[in-house]
């Protein structure tokens, strides 16, 4: 699979009346950009720094930051007896004003103390009559939570959340909207709360959205979902920007965990982070009817503030690009932008694994043979377009107008059970192989490029580790029984290996999921699907 650079097309225009213009803002991300990847590698002088501050600053940083959230903690428990559900008095009561005082400069103190000297903030925050619902992003680490608490805005969170000793009384006191994955009627109350307090005319806290639903590396905005935009109420977007040399902030599933970020950014000398308040958002009639296209105009909006692309990556991508497969992703993969184009074309990768074996056979029987795009559309069931044509230039290598419709088959196998390799690598077989079975080194070449998503890639020492009878040719039985007794064979054999330096806010970074906030969109994805890898909370 190869990448092939396409003419600009033109964005779609916003209708909205608002206060800000949707702009020309930049174009789709390079399609194979992984907006989901960081790897921090840390030079001879950082390691050193980061020794020298382990040993002296970080303790006395780690110990100012308990100390504050303890203080925080009696304010927050007693100004929260009672139920949480009732509607805020209006105007607030002065012993609630005091608190929320005390409350934003304790906070204030402990961001400090961890090395954020400088938060510097821009623009006017809107009040909650002027806008309901702050939409943040990028969103990237736990470290957004500054901007939730110089505000005090509520936020949507896990159920979950508020039973974490301390933290859960402090997250209980900005009034969250709360959502449970477990509840599968969870997300639609979600999305009526929020309609509620959006509709309420001020007189409930803002709520401060993190609209992309996941953390990603801010070299990007992915796709925004619904939920902030259904109510159909004027929005204040809030940028977020971290300015600092080495990125320790970004929070990821493959690259640092939470506590050994939280480490190296105590580590570091100083961290800073500018926060953004650009024009409120408000919503033509059009946007009102089409919650979707209210949020691909502020993702715009914002995208343009932050001068960074826009890519229809959504979180679901996550799976695929974290999956725990024997064939791990590299970062450079293209199978993210066909999960997207697959998306596009109205597929959904979840209900498609039933049809494999039906593309499959259709795709074996043309025996090699290659499809232009009109016979693709035809082998597809859909109409030729735009997304269409992207998706084909995957395929088209050549550049001639010509795709192997076998390659697309292992892409889709890949999109579908990205934790199935075998399952995979079996369907190649079945395609590729001979009367008897067997590919050589260029068909299993072929195979892998396909299943990783890459235009390059070098089997030899692969082939030859299987093929141990010297015959040239293998079959799926000694793949698997290779798999099985070196279950870490694409490590040693497919991945070279890379080096990297310092990373930076602009670097491309790791996958991240939803650090902070959680995923209310009203559709429920998680459906037949097993979850990720748990992570720290």
């Amino acid at each position: 699979m190869r990448l092939r650079a396409r003419g600009p097309r033109a964005a779609p225009a916003s209708s909205a009346a608002s206060s800000v213009g949707a702009g020309d803002a930049p174009r789709l991300a390079p399609p194979g950009r992984n907006p989901f990847v960081h790897e921090l590698r840390l030079s001879a002088l950082r390691k050193a720094q980061i020794i020298f501050m382990t040993l002296t600053l970080f303790p006395i940083r780690l110990l100012l930051i308990v100390t504050m959230m303890l203080l925080a903690w009696p304010f927050t428990f007693f100004a929260t007896l009672g139920s949480s559900d009732r509607e805020p008095e209006q105007p607030p009561a002065t012993w609630r004003k005091v608190v929320d005082f005390l409350l934003k400069a304790i906070m204030r103190t402990m961001w400090f103390s961890g090395g954020f000297h400088w938060v510097i903030t821009k623009g006017r925050q809107a009040s909650p009559s002027e806008a309901t619902i702050l939409t943040l992003a990028p969103h990237s680490s736990y470290f957004d939570a500054i901007a939730v608490t110089l505000t005090m805005s509520s936020i949507v969170m896990k159920a979950e959340s508020r039973d974490i000793p301390i933290w859960g009384t402090l997250i209980k006191y900005i009034r969250p909207v709360f959502v449970s994955r477990s509840d599968q009627d969870s997300r639609r109350k979600t999305v009526e709360e929020i309609r509620r307090r959006a509709q309420s005319n001020g007189k409930w806290p803002q709520i401060m959205i993190f609209p992309e639903g996941t953390c990603t590396n801010r070299t990007c905005l992915i796709t925004f979902k619904p939920g902030a935009f259904i109510p159909g109420v004027p929005v204040q977007p809030v940028v977020l920007r971290y300015p600092n040399k080495l990125d320790t902030i970004t929070w990821t599933w493959q690259g640092p965990g939470a506590l050994k970020i939280l480490w190296l950014t105590l580590c570091q000398f100083h961290n800073r982070v500018e926060i953004e308040f650009l024009p409120v958002y408000s919503p033509s009639e059009e946007e009102k009817k089409d919650p979707a296209l209210y949020a691909s105009n502020v993702r715009r909006v914002m995208a343009e503030a932050l001068g960074i692309s826009v890519t229809d990556y959504t979180f679901e991508d996550c799976q695929l690009a974290l999956a725990e497969g024997q064939l791990r992703l590299p970062a450079d993969t293209c199978l993210l932008e066909f999960a997207r184009l697959v998306r596009g074309l109205g597929l959904k990768p979840e209900t498609l694994e039933k049809d494999l074996d039906k593309y499959s056979k259709s795709a074996k029987r043309q025996r090699g043979g290659k499809l232009g795009l009109p016979e693709f559309a035809e082998y597809l069931g859909v109409p030729i377009s735009d997304t269409l044509e992207d998706m084909f230039s995957l395929f088209d290598e050549g550049g001639d107008g010509r795709m192997d419709p076998r390659e697309y088959v292992v892409a889709l196998s890949v999109v579908c059970r990205p934790s199935r390799t075998l399952d995979t690598i079996q369907l190649a077989f079945k395609m590729y192989g001979s009367r008897d079975g067997d590919i050589d080194e260029d068909t299993l070449s072929r195979i892998l490029k396909t299943a990783l998503g890459v235009a390059e890639l070098s089997v030899t020492n692969l082939f030859r580790a299987i093929d141990q009878e010297g015959t040239g040719r293998i079959t799926f039985a000694d793949f698997c029984r290779f798999a099985e007794m070196f279950p870490n064979f694409a490590e040693e054999y497919l991945y070279p290996k890379q080096t990297h330096p310092d990373s930076s806010a602009q670097t491309p970074l790791a996958p991240t999921p939803n650090g902070f906030c959680a995923d209310f969109s009203p559709e429920n994805l998680d459906i037949g699907r097993k979850p990720f890898r748990k992570k720290l909370d």
